[in-house]
């Protein structure tokens, strides 16, 4: 495996290219962590496939943005550094929506889609009930650990929202790497291009994994969009939250190489 900083838009990525002649897999990480959420899975997929991965601005081993950014242009621009035309990727929660944006925006740099928990950039949230308090609570709870720079505090305050099957060190070593981003991002990551409506001129296999203790909107979001993208396999996974690769990494690793494996029949 290579790791390099990679340039981007006014700034770089850290990224690791596991090298071979296998196919390319590209893999995005959720905001609740960084490209370390794919270690419980990587030697397994590393022996098939070439596979890329990178710390978004901010996260892991990233420096933090100092201009506007998006994810998507810097999807874009690791993708050209190594050269890669049309690849598979498989995004977890932010990961997904970028992953969603790429297929959307430029379909034919995307092979296959392996979407875990994807945010789904263009959704119609609905509001936020007045009498839950909760989430209120949680809310002020973030702003206030955010304003002070407390890593620990905003931590706790994602685990509470996001990895409800429970605070496993490895979990909360991820939890702490995306309070670091917050923490240090300021602001700048720019929006990508909503996807919600546009879902159905996905033409590639697509799977979609969605946890049944995860946060309740996002699981309905995720229902709305595997029904709008054409072929989508959905499996709804009993007491998974948003953190897949560290809960059920056997399942999500079974999910890559069959989804992968549908590219492969598709060509023949």
């Amino acid at each position: 495996m290579a790791s390099t900083m990679v340039r981007v838009d006014g700034g770089q990525v850290w990224a690791d290219d596991s090298g071979g002649d296998g196919p390319a897999l590209v893999l995005l990480h959720p905001g609740v962590g960084d490209s370390r959420f794919w270690e419980p899975i990587l030697p397994a997929l590393t022996a098939d496939y070439r596979v890329i991965r990178y710390d978004a601005r901010g996260y892991g081993q990233s420096p933090a943005p100092a201009v506007k950014f998006s994810l998507l242009g810097d999807l874009v621009a690791v993708l050209d550094h190594y050269g890669l035309g049309r690849v598979a990727i498989a995004g977890c929660s932010m990961g997904g929506g970028s992953a969603l944006a790429l297929a959307i925006e430029q379909p034919a740099r995307v092979s296959a889609l392996v979407l875990l928990c994807p945010g789904i950039p263009g959704f119609p949230w609905p509001e936020e009930p007045e009498s839950s308090g909760e989430p209120d609570e949680l809310e002020a709870e973030y702003e206030r650990a955010l304003a002070d720079g407390d890593v620990d505090g905003l931590a706790g305050v994602l685990q509470r929202l996001w990895a409800a099957a429970g605070p496993t060190p490895a979990v909360m070593e991820q939890l702490r790497s995306a309070a670091r981003a917050a923490i240090t991002s300021g602001g700048l990551e720019q929006r990508d291009p909503p996807v919600f409506d546009r879902l159905g001129s996905i033409s590639v296999p697509a799977s979609m994994l969605v946890g049944d203790a995860d946060y309740p909107p996002l699981i309905e979001a995720d229902r709305q969009a595997a029904a709008r993208i054409p072929g989508c396999e959905l499996t709804v996974v009993p007491g998974m939250d948003h953190l897949p690769t560290l809960r059920e990494p056997e399942l999500v690793l079974r999910t890559i190489v069959s989804t992968l494996a549908r590219v492969a029949s598709s060509h023949d």
